[in-house]
């Protein structure tokens, strides 16, 4: 395994800790004790706060911030420009507020743009579209968009629009996947 890439402009503060085959980019900004998992992709100005987890594989595109109190899971998308919160009462001055957790799981896709309120946690293979405010915890293979975000349908973990129904389908893959077993991406 080759070791990291961390772009000449990244700053990479102390105690971090880096995985093989992760690559971070220009203007990039990882806290201390933030960790990262192997063969992760962070682009352009993105920020990791302090004691920030991050899985292996996972995406991270231009403009994001991942603050503290948010864990991602592997195999993670993040969209560009998508918002994540961890204080449900944001005040300049409040020297007691407390870090609400944010946990994305497993496979799960957040669209350009998104935001994901603190406090909620977005199941596994969920699709979250491009401009949702998510404000409620989300169903594994759950699509949702709008705003405030609402339940769309349901997909196969390789991302395919599998029902608009509100119940979950009995089968959660889709005929591509069916016909190949793609069984190691619907483990949930």
């Amino acid at each position: 395994m080759q070791a990291a890439y961390i772009h000449p402009t990244a700053d990479v503060e102390e105690g971090v800790n880096i995985g093989p085959e992760t690559r971070v980019w220009h203007q990039t900004h990882i806290r201390r004790n933030a960790q990262l998992g192997t063969g992760c992709n962070l682009g352009k100005n993105v920020f990791v706060d302090e004691d920030v987890t991050i899985g292996n594989g996972v995406k991270i595109q231009n403009n994001v911030s991942v603050y503290r109190g948010v864990s991602i899971e592997d195999d993670v998308f993040v969209g560009p420009s998508a918002v994540f919160t961890n204080d449900l009462r944001p005040r300049a001055a409040n020297p007691s507020w407390t870090i609400t957790p944010t946990r994305i799981r497993h496979g799960a896709s957040i669209g350009a743009n998104a935001t994901i309120v603190c406090g909620i946690e977005i199941g596994p293979y969920a699709m979250i579209a491009a401009g949702a405010v998510v404000t409620r915890t989300v169903a594994a293979h759950q699509l949702v968009m709008g705003n405030p975000a609402r339940p769309a349908g349901w997909v196969c973990a390789c991302g395919e629009l599998l029902s608009r129904a509100p119940e979950q389908p009995e089968e959660i893959r889709c005929a591509a996947c069916l016909a190949t077993q793609v069984d190691e991406l619907h483990a949930v």
